[in-house]
């Protein structure tokens, strides 16, 4: 007994045999074409259960048939497969009504998979008006083919037409924000702001008022009433960057608005509504600092509800060249000379192990295209500056060679990543106050990884950090360091 008639349409020959087999072995009824002007004559006749189909045939484009399929026959599911394994396929196939999309190359066992739970499950419920991606050329936020990218691609599908809180795990520089950006920009709240608030970037007696704002005379300084990044985001997506660094307190207070959808400014007395869809992103293990009592199991939980992780890019190397060209194009847009690299170079840096992620590549990429006259890149000069990289954050001795060895490992540590840290702000500045922000965010950690190397034992950890023991104890206290003794 037939579980259905399915509609395989691709103009490869070999993809529509491989495809049929497939599926006749699940038990289907299959029909193949290799046209969508026969694809589309099957569907007005009312026949089929199911559509697989390419995007690209020789006679039309799926993306301009699915509109006229949907409207004759709102409940057909249409799977999607295509080549074209980009961030906008995945949200054109979305946006047009697809019940799924699958990259090319893709699993047959999940092919059949998908067409049966297309026949079980209940429609998707439209398709929103979150993106209208009408030409060839529009702008790609995110970049990559791999499967990796894939699978983040059908995820953000998915969610761009909800208000789900997602929670981005990733290592720094994979691209969290614009992850996040995404989900706000070809969704439906793209009409509202987009706001990010990084917890690591802000002193952690000022995070509360800086989300929930505050009124005037809240406290020494609040000379005025200020507005808070919620009521910043109204209508829109507030992005809480590096969510693990978030104090306690203002965990708990973060708790009330997603469980309660309200909240009190610092000072205030009166609770007010609030519309925003929370996305929040860390580098770090969250359940980790869950066992270590830094982080709120309930509000884990609620954050956690759709969890994306962001690969780093040495899991998706074969994005290198996609990724080159991404930023070769954008350095050349903002004015630098247009640069090509050269096939050993480009194989050079597949094979490098990118602690920086994606945004060592771009600031490669910008190096490159601002340093050397040179209209073809080679591999000695790609493999010059990575050589260079690599000497940046490392100990040994340099020109600064009345610095000791170890102030100089440190001093050089601090340099590469503070420039990695305006680096991430492109054309703009960081917000003011950078030098006491950045000497108060030292403190923690510094003394956290005193602690840790002495096991603990606060008397030998004040003479490593040079402290009178009485002010180690106080500072311990003041910051919220878990001491382990082991």
């Amino acid at each position: 007994m037939s579980n259905g008639t399915v509609l395989v349409a691709d103009d490869d020959a070999a993809i529509r045999t491989v495809v049929s087999q497939a599926l006749s072995r699940a038990g289907y009824d299959v029909r193949v074409t290799s046209n969508a002007a026969t694809l589309w004559r099957w569907v007005a006749a009312g026949e089929g259960d199911a559509v697989v189909s390419d995007v690209v045939m020789p006679d039309d484009n799926l993306f301009d048939l699915l509109p006229r399929m949907k409207k004759l026959r709102p409940d057909l599911p249409v799977i999607v497969m295509s080549a074209q394994n980009t961030f906008m396929t995945a949200i054109r196939a979305t946006e047009k009504g697809a019940y799924e999309y699958l990259p090319k190359p893709f699993d047959l066992v999940e092919l059949t998979g998908i067409v049966g739970r297309s026949l079980t499950e209940l429609k998707r419920k439209g398709s929103g008006d979150g993106v209208s991606p009408d030409d060839a050329g529009e702008a790609m936020p995110l970049v990559g083919r791999s499967p990796a990218m894939q699978d983040i691609y059908r995820v953000l599908a998915r969610m761009i037409q909800s208000d789900l809180t997602v929670l981005i795990n990733g290592e720094s520089g994979t691209g969290k924000e614009l992850v996040a950006r995404a989900l706000h920009e070809y969704g439906k709240r793209k009409n509202g702001p987009f706001v990010a608030i990084n917890m690591a970037a802000i002193p952690r007696d000022l995070i509360e008022s800086e989300l929930f704002g505050h009124e005037k005379g809240a406290f020494t300084g609040a000379t005025s009433r200020s507005t808070g990044r919620f009521e910043q985001a109204e209508n829109g997506t507030l992005f809480l960057d590096e969510i693990g660094d978030m104090p306690m307190d203002a965990q708990t207070r973060l708790l009330r608005v997603l469980q309660q959808g309200e909240y009190m400014t610092v000072g205030g007395r009166t609770p007010i509504r609030t519309n925003v869809r929370i996305v929040a992103a860390t580098n770090k293990d969250l359940r980790a600092l869950i066992s270590q009592g830094l982080f709120r199991e309930d509000l884990y939980y609620r954050l956690n509800v759709v969890p994306l992780r962001i690969p780093p890019l040495r899991e998706r190397l074969e994005d290198i060249g996609d990724l080159v060209s991404h930023f070769l194009a954008k350095v050349h847009d903002e004015g630098l000379e247009a640069k090509r690299i050269l096939p050993d170079a480009l194989e050079l840096m597949r094979r490098y192990d990118w602690p920086g992620n994606v945004r060592e590549l771009e600031n490669l990429i910008r190096r490159l295209a601002a340093l050397y006259p040179q209209d073809e890149i080679t591999a000695e000069i790609v493999a010059s500056e990575l050589r260079s990289s690599e000497g940046a954050g490392g100990g040994g001795e340099g020109a600064q060679g009345a610095i000791a060895a170890g102030d100089m490992s440190i001093a050089q540590a601090v340099e590469v990543n503070m420039q990695r840290y305006f680096a991430s702000f492109g054309e703009a500045l960081p917000p003011p106050g950078l030098y006491h922000r950045v000497l108060a965010e030292m403190e923690y950690p510094l003394i956290m990884a005193a602690l840790t190397a002495t096991r603990g034992n606060q008397i030998r950890a004040a003479d490593v950090l040079g402290l009178n023991r009485n002010t180690l104890r106080k500072k311990i206290k003041d910051l919220g360091v878990t001491v382990i003794k082991g």
